[in-house]
């Protein structure tokens, strides 16, 4: 037995060296070099898509000089990454990609590490660059271990230890970038892939640096990476300028980061406009960039010890709260100064999701106070208590920036109202008032929500203040509620809500002296008046068109006397109700009449019949005692 399990080893070996036409054929046919079917019945497409990579030469052209050997280093990863999971932010896709085209490009080049049993490692050298290929193999080793690394890098947010696991692979990567431009200092390769390939370690290193927190080596090889794509930016056309000048974009980010780690202080607010700019940030510096902002604030939040409003001063003890109420400038500030309402709308939404942070801090502040919060209330001043107070505070700023956010999003409807026809001719949804009734319905919801924060209940000012911005809003909701009706042609009842209209907005120039402050960012209620007055001339203009075009001049033969036509089959009359959907052919429910009543009958005559007498027809019946008794039972009869 033990020389038949020996034995059987070679034989196969043997197999397999008889057949080494048939088995190079099968695994050319194979899912990609042993990817088996995992890719199921829609990997062949993608499988032959890959396999032509290695047989065309895109992104391997030769150079202008001679036979020089050139490799467009950022177009193939840029191209690599976006058509194989980085679109999405899928490393794991793109590393599962460089693996595979590694093994097509180890067996069209003939470059195989050993075989199934034994392991013998090859190196690239400048001998055996003949092919530029040989170059895009390094490129994918070294894309493979950046790729794990950053895979690595979501991961290492709920596991900690993968982060030396992470940086155990940016090393490699960084290794096999300098292989890379170790090979292209050769004279075979051209002097614009020598510069690619040192733009490509030098980014690699700053990568590597920034991970631990080396700022000044990471930014000197990011200036370094940034200096030679500006160059090769300079060198091109504008159309292969394209890829360098984003390449800069990216990197510009982390060069201001770490000059403020460094010291300098005003990169933190040119990184700040960059966030702005973009609508937030992506990549290596997203978390490091907000993680900055919070540890900044944190800093200034050690020095801050009460918040005044509204003439009362409260402390705040909660460092979350401090953090929040630093930060509502900025964030306000940044609003503001938003170029578009992609950008703005997200800034919102990060606005309040710190803000109802803090107000969940506050909760959990008041829970162990259950029975101190029961009597809050003073005696004396009436006032609640003061971390009471701080909540309905950051109540207000929730509200009120809820209906900035609202009101925000009602003007980017309004615009899209105005250009209507545009939209109809783009095939995209055209906006309706209807979206903007739901939108001041929400609003006016807040606002009832204010009135009733705690605190705030006795303060008259702040009650007439929020009635008047309640006054300012009913108007617009009821200026939409009338362009609603007048697209479905209710002239009478838009009119009536114009003149509803008018009414608030009335109400609000009459009672706005007191609170022209608070009503400055509110829209002017002046041009609803003047718009409200267009549209009602232009609405009784188009009442009357339309009554001339559905008024019909008509003829005798077309009175009609209202009777059904059950009532008038004698008289003709042109009835167009006859072919609608209310035709009226009889009366229903029909009406009462008259009927005679089901008669009553009396026997009176049986009171006066006399009856024949029936006694000699009756058989009379014997009196039987005790003694008929005894005969019935001894069976004696008469």
């Amino acid at each position: 037995m033990a020389s038949a399990r020996a034995s059987s080893p070679p034989s196969h070996d043997a197999a397999r060296r008889r057949r080494p036409g048939l088995k190079m054929a099968a695994e050319r046919q194979g899912a990609g070099g042993g990817r088996g079917g995992a890719g199921g019945g829609g990997g062949g497409a993608e499988e032959n898509k890959e396999n032509k990579e290695n047989e065309r030469p895109a992104g391997l052209q030769a150079g202008s000089l001679g036979d020089s050997l050139g490799l467009e280093i950022l177009q193939i990863v840029k191209e690599s990454q976006q058509q194989h999971g980085l679109r999405h932010g899928d490393f794991q896709r793109y590393r599962g990609y460089c693996s595979r085209r590694l093994r097509r490009l180890r067996k069209t080049l003939n470059f195989k590490m050993g075989n199934r049993h034994k392991f013998t490692g090859k190196k690239v050298t400048e001998e055996i660059l003949s092919d530029n290929r040989y170059l895009l193999l390094i490129l994918m080793d070294a894309e493979r271990a950046w790729s794990y690394a950053m895979q690595l890098k979501q991961e290492a947010n709920t596991e900690p230890r993968k982060r030396f696991h992470l940086l155990s692979r940016l090393r490699k990567a960084v290794k096999h970038a300098e292989e890379l431009e170790r090979l292209c200092e050769s004279n075979r390769v051209d002097a614009k892939t020598k510069l690619e390939a040192q733009a490509y370690m030098a980014y690699l290193t700053g990568m590597l640096r920034f991970e631990h927190q080396e700022w000044k080596a990471a930014m000197e090889a990011f200036n370094k990476c940034k200096t030679i794509y500006e160059k090769l930016a300079n060198a091109f056309t504008e159309e292969q300028a394209v890829l360098y000048n984003q390449r800069v974009e990216e990197i510009s980010p982390n060069i201001r980061y770490c000059a403020y780690n460094i010291g300098d202080q005003s990169a933190m607010n040119e990184l700040m406009q960059m966030r702005l700019r973009s609508g937030g940030t992506e990549g290596l510096l997203a978390e490091k960039l907000e993680a900055l902002i919070t540890q900044t604030r944190a800093k200034q939040a050690a020095t801050m010890s009460e918040v005044e409003w509204r003439g009362r001063t409260v402390p705040v003890k909660i460092d979350k709260v401090r953090i929040f109420l630093l930060g509502l400038a900025d964030n306000e500030a940044a609003i503001a100064q938003a170029e578009n309402e992609e950008t703005k709308e997200r800034l919102f939404e990060s606005l309040l999701s710190e803000c109802r942070d803090a107000i969940q801090a506050v909760r959990e502040d008041l829970k162990p106070d259950q029975k101190q919060r029961e009597h809050s209330l003073e005696n004396d001043s009436g006032k609640v208590s003061n971390i009471q107070y701080l909540h309905s505070y950051l109540t207000y700023i929730k509200l009120s920036t809820a209906i900035k956010r609202n009101e925000s999003m009602a003007k980017a409807l309004q615009k899209a109202l105005l250009q209507q026809q545009r939209s109809e001719e783009d095939g995209k949804r055209t906006p309706r008032p209807q979206d903007l009734i739901r939108l001041y319905d929400i609003i006016l919801q807040n606002l009832v929500e204010l009135t009733q924060l705690p605190g705030l209940e006795e303060d008259k000012n702040f009650q007439k203040e929020i009635g008047m911005k309640t006054l300012v809003y009913k108007a617009y909701r009821c200026f939409f509620i009338a362009q609603s009706y007048v697209l479905v042609k209710k002239w009478s009842e838009a009119l009536v809500l114009y003149e509803r209209v008018l009414k608030y907005a009335r109400e609000v120039q009459s009672g706005a002296g007191a609170y022209t402050n608070s009503l400055k960012e509110l829209p002017d209620v002046q041009d609803l008046i003047t718009q409200v007055n267009a549209e009602k001339y232009s609405l009784q203009a188009a009442a009357i068109l339309d009554a001339n075009d559905t008024h019909e001049t008509e003829s005798p033969s077309q009175v009609k006397d209202g009777k059904p036509l059950s009532e008038r089959f004698e008289t003709f009359c042109l009835d167009p109700s006859l072919v609608s959907k209310q035709v009226s052919l009889v009366h229903f429910p029909p009406g009462f009449q008259p009927i005679p009543c089901k008669p009553l009958f009396f026997d009176l005559a049986l009171n006066h019949v006399a009856f024949p007498p029936l006694e000699d027809k009756v058989e009379q019946k014997a009196k039987s005692g005790l003694t008929g008794y005894i005969k019935g039972i001894f069976g004696f009869k008469s």
